[in-house]
């Protein structure tokens, strides 16, 4: 047993949790990012004595024996599947999700990913597309003319023309939604693919059950709590300073051995 090495596991651990922190924080202006955290393990120990083992001396058992802990390492960094607050924008291809599900997006690559990230806009073709220029759902197209396009609770998009009386449907948003969201791998771009981990995806109308609602003219902001983020940082230094503490105590224990 190294009580140096043990307290270094722990100095790590506290760096990751930073890092996961410092993350959090620099995107807490990120439309629909959710908060990350980092568990932790403690790693295996090693038996001294063990429980329930014959005592040398005696003919009794050894009710709870030695078993020494070897330190700690990272077990998951794991997403936080919370709401984030809805801000209204005006924006009429901006659309944000109340409750459950994700908006699915093809990627470049013909695969499709997911997001919750609803700042849309129109493509030079009138296709409604990510800030990247990729393509959402199925592919919705905005007619040149039209005077106003809706988007309702269901997903639903409509488009106005003057000398029409009746909007015109113009296709469906769906939602998607697994059965384990925190399995789903992060792309970048607030964006996630599907694995074996999340299962397979389940489609679904807006507004069904199990599903929530397509609000247009809003955005979803991040659900990270600076607060809460800056009090976690200050618990992380302070776990991360009683470490190499210990690390100076067992050095100088260490040498005093040895002198």
């Amino acid at each position: 047993m190294n009580p140096l090495y043990i307290a270094a596991t722990g100095m790590v651990a506290q760096q990751e949790r930073v890092d996961v922190i410092a993350n959090n924080l620099a995107n807490m202006n990120t439309t629909g990012y959710q908060r990350r955290r980092a568990s932790f393990n403690d790693l295996i120990y090693e038996d001294q004595k063990r429980p329930n083992s014959k005592h040398s001396r005696a003919n009794g058992i050894v009710p709870g024996g030695v078993k020494a802990g070897l330190g700690v390492h990272t077990a998951s960094f794991y997403r936080v599947v919370e709401q984030g607050n809805l801000a209204q924008t005006g924006n009429p291809f901006d659309v944000a999700i109340q409750g459950s599900g994700y908006m699915p997006v093809t990627l470049a690559n013909g695969e499709t990913a997911y997001t919750r990230a609803g700042a849309f806009q129109l493509n030079q073709n009138g296709q409604i597309v990510t800030h990247d220029g990729l393509t959402v759902g199925a592919g919705i197209t905005i007619p040149p003319g039209a005077i106003e396009v809706t988007i309702n609770n269901s997903g639903e998009v409509y488009a106005s023309f003057e000398g029409q009386p009746q909007p015109q449907n113009l296709g469906q948003i769906n939602l998607v939604r697994f059965p384990n969201e925190g399995g789903l791998y992060a792309i970048g771009d607030s964006m996630f693919q599907e694995t074996t981990a999340s299962g397979a995806p389940l489609v679904g109308t807006p507004g069904t059950a199990g599903f929530g609602s397509i609000l247009q003219g809003f955005l979803e902001s991040s659900n990270v709590n600076p607060v809460e983020e800056i009090a976690n940082m200050v618990k992380a230094m302070r776990a991360y300073e009683l470490s190499s503490k210990v690390i100076q105590t067992a050095d100088q224990m260490m040498s005093t051995k040895t002198g």
